[in-house]
C-alpha cells in the first residue's frame, strides 16, 4: 500500500474511508476508488474529489449489507433492547451519529468501530446499525473521554492544579523545554540534522553540540539518566518533509540508546510525529488549534 502521508489534502475535496481489512473488500474498494490512496499516518484510505464523501457513504452501507445482510436489523434490535443513552449520540435512520469535543481517545477508539466514519464538515462521526455491538463496547471510554474533554472539565482540573506541586513541576518543565537542549553521552554524540527520537522530547533535529558539561543537581528530575560524562546539544522540531524522507529503525531503543539520549526512530514513532507536524502546519496556515483535526 501506498503511503501519501507527505501530501496536504484538501479536507474539502477529499474524504477518508476505514473499514475492517479484507483482502476482498479492499480490491471490491480499489476497483470503486481508483484515485484512493492508503494513508499509514491516518491508517485510512484518502479519497479524492468534492463528491468524495457521498461516494464513500454509499460504498460503506452495500459494503456493511454485503457483510451480513441481517447486521443492520440485529443492530437495531440490540439498540432497542439495551439503548446507549447519552448526549454525545444521536440515532438516525441509518445508524448513529456522534458529536463530542475533540479527544485523541474518542478518535482511537471510533477508528476501531467497524465502518464508523467522520464527517469532517459536520464534525460528527458515522455509525451503522451492523456495528452497534462494537460501539457499545467502546462507549463507556468514550463517553468518558468526552466529558474529561468539555471545555469547563478542563477548566476545573487547571483549577485543582493552580499552586501544587504538580503545576510547579509542569512550569519547569516547560521552561527546560522551551531552551531547546538535550543532554548526550560526550563519547557517543548524535548526528546531526537529522530526525532522532529523545526520551524527552519525542522526535527532534539536532543542530549543535555545545560541550558544555550538564549540571547535574539542576536538570536531574528532567533528565533522570544523566550522568557526568553528558553534556549538552541544540535541538529544533523536524518538518513534515523531514519525517517523511526519515529512513526508520528496524528495532526499538535498548536500555542503552535511551541512557546516552537519542536513537534512530521507528516507523511507528515516525507516523506519531508526521501525524503531530501535518496538523501543526495544518494548523499554522487555517489558525486553528492544532489538535481539533480528529483524522490526523
Amino acid at each position: 500500500m501506498n503511503d501519501d502521508s507527505s501530501q496536504d489534502y484538501d479536507k474539502h475535496a477529499a474524504a477518508t474511508a476505514s473499514f475492517p481489512f479484507d483482502r476482498m473488500a479492499v480490491q471490491r474498494f480499489r476497483e470503486a476508488f481508483p484515485r484512493a490512496r492508503w494513508s499509514d499516518t491516518l491508517r485510512a484510505w484518502i479519497v479524492p474529489g468534492t463528491s468524495a464523501r457521498r461516494r464513500i457513504d454509499r460504498w460503506m452501507a452495500a459494503e456493511a449489507a454485503r457483510h451480513d445482510v441481517f447486521a443492520n436489523q440485529k443492530g437495531r434490535d440490540a439498540y432497542e433492547f439495551e439503548p446507549i443513552i447519552s448526549p454525545y449520540l444521536e440515532v438516525t435512520d441509518h445508524g448513529f451519529r456522534i458529536r463530542t469535543p475533540f479527544s485523541r481517545t474518542i478518535v482511537d477508539a471510533l477508528r476501531r468501530v467497524p465502518f464508523a466514519s467522520w464527517h469532517g464538515d459536520d464534525r460528527v462521526w458515522d455509525v451503522p446499525y451492523a456495528s452497534y455491538d462494537e460501539l457499545q463496547s467502546r462507549w463507556q471510554i468514550i463517553e468518558e473521554a468526552a466529558k474529561r474533554a468539555e471545555p469547563e472539565e478542563r477548566r476545573k482540573r487547571a483549577e485543582e492544579r493552580r499552586g501544587t506541586p504538580e503545576e510547579a513541576m509542569s512550569r519547569r518543565r516547560s521552561a527546560e523545554r522551551r531552551k531547546h537542549r538535550l543532554p548526550v553521552l560526550s563519547d557517543d554524540l548524535p548526528p546531526l540534522g537529522r530526525p532522532l527520537a529523545t526520551p524527552a522530547y519525542g522526535i527532534v533535529v539536532v543542530t549543535e553540540i555545545t560541550g558544555e558539561l550538564v549540571e547535574l543537581t539542576v536538570v536531574k528530575e528532567f533528565y533522570p539518566a544523566v550522568n557526568d560524562k553528558h553534556v549538552w546539544a541544540g535541538w529544533r522540531s523536524p518538518t513534515l518533509g523531514e519525517l517523511v524522507q526519515a529512513w526508520p529503525a528496524r528495532k526499538r531503543a535498548g536500555e542503552y540508546e535511551r541512557c546516552r539520549g537519542w536513537w534512530s526512530p521507528t516507523l511507528e514513532e515516525l507516523r506519531v510525529a508526521r501525524r503531530k507536524a501535518k496538523a501543526h502546519e495544518r494548523a499554522k496556515v487555517t489558525k486553528r488549534p492544532a489538535d481539533c483535526e480528529p483524522h490526523d
